[in-house]
């Protein structure tokens, strides 16, 4: 390029020291093209149901839904369990099932129906979770509801609604009436347009009953929804990370079942299988008074999900990260586990910028047909503020973590090649994550043909002060000489209402005022970069923990 920007952005006051840190050179050739930029992040989940149609749920909903290229997914628990659609931590219900004096069904779909055109309003779509056992059919339905808390034992959560059924026909009966009745309101083209899918980690508490059991309640399950609606989608066994204990062996299994074992609800060979899901986690901990992030985990459950499906005879078939996230438990705060203090600030907004970065990389290394990954993470309605949860907003403020998503939404078109000596190794990251001190200086560029976009991160797994790092930017190969450029931060001091939180005295009650200080802190703003004479060069300073979007926008 003859001609095109320079540009110097002071992004903190610059101390000394980042003053003789050696700059990082990153060059982006557009001319080199690569795979199509598939929006992998565009799905999300939550455990807890009625807060969809909720006030901040709508909300929420409303703003992850704006910057998407495509239509969202959302998965979400609990849309068969029993109950009075009263939300708490970890709960939800919607009684679409339950039977009369004499055992027969009744069914009730006013709850899901809320929820599934909640997100059809949006131009969403549901992952429609075929779960939890209704107490009506529950083999062992007392207790039956939980009253979980942070602090609590985990395992309190798994009561009634986690039994194989009484009666599988019935079951399967429940299933298709279900898929029946959406086909009826909403049209069986956008019911083929979901995703449906079996339980929830059936390998752990989710399920008390045996992998068998696990398969037949599948086969029910699925061929209630192909006899419902023959062109829809349903997949399993959503089943946790494939490195937890036994859990690789169990989504082996479920395979071999699908692919040629007897079929429990028709007596056939094998079971209808449109796509395969299985969970990924992180795993912080607390070292030396600082959160310390471990991206190793999760990254190595999906690597090993991914191997075993395309060593298996559906190794086409789309594989979907039914949860995929930094660590295990939305629902537990920073007061009862400390290890969570990293999401309410930049810290889960680099840690989700670097992580996604390498989960398209897997893709590619893996060969699979990875076409999503959802992040667990969503709101907690009428809780403390940032109170540190794993949430996306709270009290209906968006943390910062939730402007990274949205850039990702502005990258648009094809990767294009990035060269950049700072970024850890694709190897390295998966083996040890990013310790002893070093910061993953990160990159990923994307390009169509009117925009250019780069995103960069200072990410390290030790939550620790570190200097601001110096770093030089190039393009080459853009396809014409006027653009726009513009520059988009989440850091400490921008797109960031934890810290003007923080600066209020972390109030426990947000009034009207605060709300709207709060609300203009949290929006991801863009500031135009001046144009230079000679040179496609920029120069910024990042800090660390933040992430940073430059998009070039071709003048016409």
């Amino acid at each position: 390029m003859k001609t095109f920007l320079i540009l110097i952005v002071s992004l903190l006051s610059t101390s000394l020291f980042a003053q003789k840190q050696k700059s990082i050179n990153i060059t982006v050739d557009v001319s080199q093209k690569g795979d199509s930029m598939l929006p992998l992040w565009a799905f999300f989940g939550y455990d807890e149901p009625n807060y969809t149609y909720m006030k901040d749920g709508r909300k929420l909903l409303s703003e992850i839904a704006s910057f998407s290229p495509i239509p969202v997914y959302v998965r979400t628990h609990n849309l068969l369990t029993t109950g009075d659609g009263e939300p708490a931590l970890k709960w939800g219900s919607n009684n679409a099932y339950t039977e009369d004096s004499s055992g027969n069904p009744v069914y009730n779909w006013r709850l899901t129906d809320s929820i599934f055109q909640t997100y059809l309003d949006r131009g969403m779509k549901p992952i429609a979770e075929i779960g939890f056992m209704p107490e009506a059919l529950s083999s062992h339905p007392q207790p039956y509801r939980h009253h979980w808390k942070p602090g609590d034992n985990y395992n309190d959560i798994y009561t009634g609604w986690a039994y194989p059924p009484t009666d599988y026909t019935k079951w399967g009966e429940l299933v298709y009436q279900w898929v029946k009745h959406c086909v009826d309101k909403w049209g069986e083209r956008e019911v083929n347009s979901w995703y449906w899918e079996v339980w929830n980690e059936p390998n752990i508490g989710y399920w008390k009953g045996t992998f068998d059991e696990y398969c037949k309640l599948y086969d029910y399950a699925a061929d209630a929804v192909k006899r419902a609606a023959p062109g829809t989608r349903i997949g399993g066994p959503t089943s946790t990370g494939p490195n937890w204990d036994k859990a690789e062996d169990f989504l082996r299994r479920f395979l071999q079942h699908c692919a040629g074992e007897t079929n429990y609800a028709t007596g056939k060979k094998g079971a209808p299988l449109d796509y395969i899901t299985f969970h990924a986690k992180g795993s912080p901990k607390v070292v030396g008074g600082h959160v310390q992030m471990n991206m190793s985990p999760q990254l190595n459950d999906i690597i090993k999900g991914c191997k075993v499906v395309t060593a298996s005879p559906f190794k086409s078939l789309p594989i979907m990260l039914g949860e995929c996230d930094p660590e295990g438990c939305a629902a537990c705060g920073m007061s009862t586990n400390p290890e969570n203090a990293y999401r309410n600030g930049t810290m889960y907004a680099s840690y989700t910028a670097a992580s996604f970065a390498r989960i398209y990389e897997i893709r590619k290394q893996t060969g699979a047909n990875l076409i999503g990954a959802v992040s667990w993470s969503f709101e907690f309605e009428d809780q403390p503020p940032f109170f540190g949860f794993r949430d996306l907003a709270t009290n209906g403020i968006n943390k910062p973590v939730l402007n990274v998503f949205r850039m990702y939404g502005m990258m648009k078109g094809h990767f294009v090649k990035t060269t950049n000596d700072a970024q850890i190794p694709y190897d390295t990251i998966v083996a040890h994550s990013v310790r002893g001190g070093n910061r993953d200086i990160g990159s990923l560029a994307a390009a169509d043909d009117s925009t250019v976009s780069l995103m960069l991160w200072n990410y390290a797994d030790d939550d620790v002060p570190a200097a601001p790092q110096p770093v030089t930017i190039s393009f080459s190969g853009l396809p014409g000489k006027n653009y726009t450029a513009t520059l988009y931060r989440v850091d400490s001091t921008h797109s960031n209402a934890y810290t003007a939180w923080k600066d209020m005295g972390s109030p426990g009650v947000i009034n009207d005022g605060q709300y709207m200080v709060l609300q203009a802190a949290s929006r991801l703003k863009g500031e135009e970069m001046a144009k230079g004479k000679s040179k496609n060069e920029m120069k910024i300073l990042l800090p660390a923990q933040g992430v940073y979007l430059v998009r070039l926008v071709r003048r016409k």
